[in-house]
């Protein structure tokens, strides 16, 4: 199991080399008694990036010697009563740091990077489809023909993929809140200091641009598939 441990650049800003190991090593004095000090791989500081970081890895390894990572992380609520009780103690040394968010109160959750992925993959396809409908003329029937059978293999994987990202819809609406402030901040010159925001923003743009091309695809051509996909499910 990996664990990262950081703070904000603002809690960092001012203090020495010293201070900074002395918050990290107290961090790992609370992880080492979680899951055994026996049981820590190895616990490294990354100084070299904007914001100092320690990787910690550990084996998840259970009273009686077994392999269990459920039974030593627990579930959603277990693992935000680690991170309250982690806030907890290294809030009596340093009393300034305040506790982020939980995302249970949020409603925010992790889009799995495999969904941008998709989306990508799923965004390149439809574009594709797109032009091809655009290229279709009286003399060139045919194309239809070849849109819709590009149509048939990528609107059921469309509509999957939509599906799938609903869990995520607050998550998102997050992401589109933050981009023109973003979009704000980059014009103003300080671009160069949001790198993973603008990443956020840039994947953003890619869930938003699939919804786009489902709107443009032709409504007679979208009611025809959903009949074909609904036909497929009574015949299964």
């Amino acid at each position: 199991m990996d664990t990262l441990v950081t703070a904000s650049p603002e809690f960092f800003k001012g203090k020495s080399t010293q201070e900074m190991a002395a918050y990290f090593k107290r961090a790992t004095e609370f992880l080492a008694d979680r899951v055994g000090k026996e049981n820590i791989i190895s616990a490294v500081v990354h100084m070299d990036e904007k914001t100092p970081h320690l990787h910690l890895t550990f084996v998840p390894l259970t009273k009686d010697n077994r392999l269990c990572a459920k039974e030593i992380i627990g579930n959603r609520a277990s693992l935000t009563k680690w991170q309250d009780d982690f806030h907890a103690y290294m809030a009596e040394k340093y009393p300034d740091l305040e506790r982020g968010e939980s995302a249970r109160v949020t409603g925010r959750k992790h889009i799995p990077t495999r969904l941008f992925k998709q989306a990508v993959s799923l965004s390149k396809q439809g574009n594709k489809i797109l032009q091809t409908l655009e290229n279709i003329t009286m003399f060139n029937a045919g194309k239809q023909k070849e849109a819709l059978q590009l149509l048939r293999k990528w609107f059921p994987q469309m509509e999957n993929f939509l599906g799938q990202l609903k869990k995520y819809q607050v998550t998102i609406d997050d992401l589109i809140s933050q981009n023109q402030e973003l979009e704000a901040r980059a014009k103003a010159g300080e671009s160069g200091k949001m790198k993973n925001a603008m990443e956020r923003a840039k994947q953003e743009s890619e869930l938003r641009e699939l919804h786009r091309l489902m709107d443009r695809i032709p409504p007679e051509l979208l009611a025809q598939l959903k009949q074909e996909v609904k036909k497929k499910d009574r015949n299964r």
